[in-house]
């Protein structure tokens, strides 16, 4: 029985998302979700979405939180062209955006996970390199 390794070799790069993936692409998926993704079930949408996106699922913990930006990725490389913020180093977008962010319930990050997930309009801070967003850093409201 002879198997072609190939097959299993893609499945393999695709389950764990990060073979050949750069810092901002592993960025891109784990954080934007533009236009925002319209769930049969809206109060899945986190469940759903860090499934699909490859965040969470089998033999892997359950992230204790994560946010989706609703924006287009331009508004977030945008940030990066922002000056740094002095006590951290992170850069943040110039305007709020919409976002939902999503926290595990409960203290078990074991599979399967349940997420709360709550809606927000705030400004997003990022870690950027080589000019765009490779880490998701905290979201914040801006003072009126």
């Amino acid at each position: 029985l002879l198997l072609d390794p190939c097959p299993l070799g893609t499945a393999r790069a695709t389950l764990a998302g990060a073979e050949g993936e750069t810092r901002y692409e592993k960025f891109l998926r784990q954080h934007v979700d533009s236009p925002r993704t319209s769930t049969l079930a809206a109060h899945r949408y986190c469940e759903t979405m860090l499934a699909r996106r490859r965040v969470t699922g089998p033999g892997r913990p359950c992230k204790p939180s994560n946010t989706f930006v609703h924006a287009p990725p331009a508004e977030l490389v945008a940030a990066c062209s922002q000056a740094p913020d002095p006590a951290t180093g992170f850069q943040s977008t110039p305007s709020a955006l919409s976002l939902t962010m999503c926290r595990l319930r409960g203290g078990d990050t074991r599979p399967p996970c349940n997420y709360r997930a709550r809606q927000a309009q705030q400004h997003v801070r990022v870690a950027c390199r080589d000019g765009l967003p490779v880490h998701l850093a905290g979201t914040y409201t801006a003072p009126q």
